[in-house]
């Protein structure tokens, strides 16, 4: 089986083989949430990923339709599942478990499946993270990849664990979530598809100006504030880039920190953003979670940045050689890991990124499930393609 689509454990076989979805053109419908749009700025790793993979599958000769929000566009034929998106009028730290947040997501997702069920689709990709594709998909028997990109948190794990459907397969980013999702042995409906970019999108600098950059939601959970104390601290000058996800957050924790060498830059585009990451000389990763991935230190290595990172989820799994890592989830020890890693080299970076983490690596992975996932809607059962 190829590491671009993997399973720690073993996987059930039976007679028959299928070839990979890169040898004939596929109906995919690819069906993401709707907190935010699917397009440039992104606010944050699951709209860079959903638009990259539309854009990618579309670009090896696939029918895709993107079914997101009506203010997406990806370059791919749009169905909106709501007008616009959610995150603008109800936003998510606010409404989250809300009456009015839970029924506008599930008039969406059901408007959205009741049309997929009978137009004919070769395969749903499920980049949603709500448990009612998973139910539905299930009940129709319809071909689905769902793409797990956060932990198991308790709706969607039971939707995951209790849903059981031949046509359905799941993916996840990274070895360490499919450990936490399914333990170390998994399913035969369980498989890692790493995230991967383009990195000619990221174009790799040989020098920094000594610089600390911080990218993402402003988040608690992102653990911005770390990334300026350690900063101040190691007395480093720091760029900070990204949307204020929690104002409240941002006000309290993060706008004290700003100076004329701690500063937020806002929100930046694709090639503003890699314009930043070549520019400065160390990334400061900081999830306070159970990291999945981290899509923002790839992008970064790819620019040729070493990363200084909190320990979290599977950030050791991503930087592996080309960063350092603090031993707390503190400023003091987030600014020793920055010292060290200002020391690695930044071509390290960038091979790390060519080697694993490219993008028509990551289709690869998807490509050789979907006919798995069709197979078995099908009524047939088959091994992954190597």
């Amino acid at each position: 089986m190829s590491a671009a689509a993997t399973r720690p454990g073993a996987h059930r076989t039976a007679p028959g083989t299928i070839d990979s979805a890169r040898d004939r053109r596929l109906r995919i419908a690819v069906l993401a949430h709707v907190r935010h749009p699917v397009r440039p700025p992104f606010a944050g790793g699951m709209e860079a990923h959903t638009w990259h993979l539309v854009r990618g599958l579309a670009e090896r000769g696939h029918d895709v339709t993107l079914f997101a929000s009506g203010d997406s566009d990806a370059g791919v034929p749009l169905f909106a599942t709501v007008d616009a998106h959610y995150e603008r009028d109800l936003p998510w730290h606010l409404h989250r478990g809300s009456e009015v947040l839970d029924t506008l997501q599930r008039v969406a997702f059901e408007r959205a499946m009741r049309h997929l069920a009978s137009d004919g689709f070769d395969v749903i990709h499920n980049n949603t993270l709500h448990p009612l594709p998973i139910r539905m998909a299930a009940e129709a028997g319809l071909a689905m990849l769902t793409s797990l990109h956060v932990p198991p948190f308790e709706v969607l794990h039971e939707a995951v664990r209790g849903t059981v459907s031949p046509g359905l397969h799941y993916t996840v980013t990274s070895r360490r979530q499919h450990a936490v999702w399914w333990g170390d042995t998994g399913t035969a409906a369980s498989h890692v598809v790493h995230n991967g970019i383009d990195p000619r999108e990221w174009p790799y600098r040989e020098y920094g100006d000594g610089s600390a950059i911080w990218a993402g939601r402003i988040d608690p959970n992102k653990g911005t504030h770390l990334a300026a104390q350690a900063a101040r601290l190691a007395g480093v000058p720091l760029t900070i880039v990204g949307p204020m996800e929690d104002r409240h957050y941002f006000d309290q924790h993060v706008a004290p920190l700003l100076d004329e060498r701690v500063r937020h830059a806002g929100h930046l585009r694709g090639p503003e953003l890699a314009e930043r990451f070549g520019r400065a000389s160390v990334l400061l990763f900081t999830p306070l979670w159970e990291e999945p991935f981290g899509l923002v230190a790839i992008e970064a290595m790819a620019c040729g940045l070493p990363v200084a990172a909190i320990d979290n989820g599977a950030v050791r799994e991503i930087v592996g050689d080309a960063g350092a890592y603090a031993g707390r989830d503190d400023a003091a020890s987030l600014a020793g890991a920055m010292d060290r890693a200002l020391r690695v080299p930044r071509t390290r970076a960038r091979d790390r990124v060519e080697r694993l983490f490219g993008r028509e690596r990551m289709l690869d992975g998807y490509e050789r499930l979907y006919p798995v996932c069709m197979a078995g809607a099908a009524g047939r059962l088959v091994p992954v393609p190597a």
